[in-house]
């Protein structure tokens, strides 16, 4: 199940407010120019499928997003538990960053926790298979894959150079919930 909480930057502690249907998460999100939306598969897809074979599965989807935003590219990223530098790729996304391009995710499989800092409040959106994400160019974010990874997303790139990480320095991800908390292994398991 996806899920918003927002939380005062200043109170990590509880969350001001939490969302766990569609169309509030949505309607959230767009508040602060994030785009949230959630799509279906014209087939079934499984562990093996090939890169194009997911392209393709959701392709209508894909090809407007496209023309949408002028994106150049598409590809499918794939992590799991398994992979030698999982330690090392989830420490880097954990702390704030910005990117100066558009950062697209759609969960084909799996899960992750993107947590958006902005207007002094920080909106942490668990995200599922189904659900795309687009966070905008500029909007300090960090991005929780988990401790035992296993996610699939396509991802869009309007300009690969805007993929680069530009680190904040501001320490206010050691204060928030990971993915590994509590709370969240119970919605990662429903």
């Amino acid at each position: 199940m996806s899920e918003l909480r927002i939380y005062s930057n200043t109170h990590p502690g509880a969350p001001e407010k939490v969302l766990n249907q569609f169309e509030p998460i949505r309607d959230a999100l767009a508040g602060i120019g994030v785009v949230f939306e959630q799509w279906q598969a014209s087939r079934e897809l499984d562990d093996q499928s090939s890169q194009d074979e997911v392209i393709e599965a959701y392709r209508t989807s894909v090809d407007q997003l496209m023309k949408r935003y002028d994106f150049k590219s598409v590809d499918v990223i794939s992590m799991d538990a398994s992979h030698p530098q999982k330690e090392a790729l989830r420490d880097k996304f954990l702390h704030e960053h910005t990117h100066d391009d558009f950062e697209v995710r759609f969960f084909v499989e799996g899960c992750g926790l993107f947590n958006l800092h902005k207007d002094g409040k920080v909106y942490a959106v668990l995200c599922q298979r189904g659900d795309l994400i687009s966070v905008p160019a500029g909007i300090p974010h960090w991005f929780d894959m988990g401790p035992q990874p296993r996610l699939k997303c396509i991802r869009l790139f309007a300009i690969p150079e805007g993929w680069v990480a530009q680190f904040t320095g501001d320490k206010i991800a050691d204060r928030f919930p990971r993915l590994e908390e509590p709370h969240y292994k119970r919605l990662k398991a429903a």
